[in-house]
Formats: C-alpha cells, sequence, structure tokens
C-alpha cells in the first residue's frame, strides 16, 4: 500500500468512527448540539438537531467506511501483484 493511500485510508477510517460517535452521542443525548454551542433553533426540543445530526452522521460514515474499504482493496491488490 502506497504512503498516500495508506494516510487516505485512515482518515476515511477516523471520519467513520467520528461519524459513529456522533450517532450514537446523539441517541444517547438527542440535546448535546444545543448543550455545546448554546443554540435552540428549534426552540430547545432538539428533535431538529437530533434528525440532521443523525441522517448526516449515519449517510457521511456509510460513504466513508465504503471509501475506506475500496482503498484497502486498492491496497492489497497492489501489495499482491
Amino acid at each position: 500500500m502506497s504512503s498516500a493511500l495508506k494516510w487516505r485510508f485512515r482518515a476515511e477510517v477516523a471520519g467513520a468512527l467520528a461519524c459513529a460517535a456522533v450517532f450514537v452521542a446523539t441517541l444517547v443525548e438527542p440535546q448535546w448540539f444545543e448543550l455545546l454551542f448554546d443554540e435552540a433553533p428549534d426552540g430547545g426540543d432538539g428533535s431538529l438537531e437530533a434528525g440532521v445530526a443523525l441522517v448526516c452522521s449515519l449517510l457521511l460514515g456509510f460513504l466513508l467506511a465504503a471509501l475506506a474499504r475500496r482503498d484497502w482493496r486498492l491496497g492489497k491488490a497492489a501489495t499482491t501483484s
């Protein structure tokens, strides 16, 4: 696996893990966004932020995981040939 591919793979895995952490944090505490940034765009119930955080973290996490898998396979193919 080339150095650039290795770093890209690591960045994609780290991003996917961060998305998973945001997803779990949102499930545990739906109002974490309001607590962190002291903003309440939906009047304080946290449903808007929770919905956006869940959908975005899930989609971005799957995208990054798929990209990491592709890079892993590219790296394995390059080392075996």
